[in-house]
């Protein structure tokens, strides 16, 4: 018995072991490689918007739009008005007229969402390089005076080819407050005429004006403009243009701005706008 009692007792130590030695998962690296596609998916992105042209993108959005027609309306030939409706501009008609969402009154047939033909804007992009041309000169040189050239852009919108006749410091179309022109207005008339000459597109002139530095009691803006649109035309037409080509003269005051500041120089200006054919 004594030799038992002064045995050492027997200590058994269990020590639990954890798998992994403080792991703590593998999902970050999922959400990682997330963020990583898509910031590549990003620069991609970028980097085609910046390699692109306006026409190469615009070809893009057209192939990924939908060309099946849509309509809330059913078209039908049976009923009263054989496929006509007064929601034409909601109706696919079956005889293919109907109003455009754009000029509702004007087109014989609905000429679906952009309403340009391909002959048509290839016309209008080779008047604007004539412009460029006569301002610029194949070579460099410009076949009008740089002082013309200052005074005049150009760019091609949805509705045609804007010729932009503007004023600077010191140098205005019209006389002071009037409509009088100016030897520099009768000068860009030359240059419009002889390069316009090209195409047999009809034309609108609009005008515009500065914002009056002060509250009139009675603003003449509006008559202004409208005077300054009328000379405009009636110099196209005594330099040849062609009366017939004006399709309609506007007057819009100093409600459509060219730059930020109402009563800057620059608001002054006149508007040649190269009508596409079908509008």
């Amino acid at each position: 018995m004594s030799a038992q009692s002064n045995a050492a007792p027997v200590i058994i130590k269990r020590k639990k072991v954890i798998q992994g030695g403080g792991h703590h998962g593998g999902a970050w690296k999922v959400a990682y490689a997330d963020f990583v596609t898509a910031m590549m998916a990003f620069f991609l992105l970028m980097w085609l918007l910046n390699a692109t042209t306006e026409k190469q993108r615009k070809g893009l959005a057209d192939y990924f739009s939908p060309t099946i027609p849509i309509s809330r309306i059913s078209s039908g030939g049976d009923g009263n008005f054989g496929g006509d409706s007064v929601f034409s501009e909601d109706t696919l008609l079956s005889d293919g007229r109907g109003a455009a969402q754009q000029h509702t009154t004007e087109s014989h047939k609905a000429r679906g969402e952009t309403g340009v033909s391909a002959q048509d804007a290839q016309a209008l992009e080779e008047l604007q390089q004539a412009f460029d041309t006569a301002l610029k000169g194949s070579n460099g040189e410009s076949m009008v005076s740089r002082e013309l050239s200052r005074h005049i852009i150009t760019r091609v919108t949805d509705e045609g080819l804007v010729v932009e006749l503007f004023d600077s410091a010191g140098a205005q179309l019209f006389e002071a407050g009037g409509a009088h022109p100016s030897p520099l207005l009768e000068a860009l008339v030359g240059v419009i005429v002889e390069v316009g000459a090209l195409v047999s597109n009809g034309v609108s002139v609009e005008g515009h004006i500065a914002a009056a530095p002060v509250i009139l009691k009675e603003n003449p803006v509006w008559d202004l403009s409208t005077e300054r649109a009328n000379a405009m035309r009636l110099l196209l037409d005594h330099a040849g243009f062609g009366e017939r080509r004006v399709q309609r003269m506007t007057g819009h005051a100093d409600r459509d701005l060219a730059v930020r500041n109402p009563m800057a120089v620059r608001n002054n200006r006149l508007e040649v706008i190269f009508l596409r054919s079908d509008r």
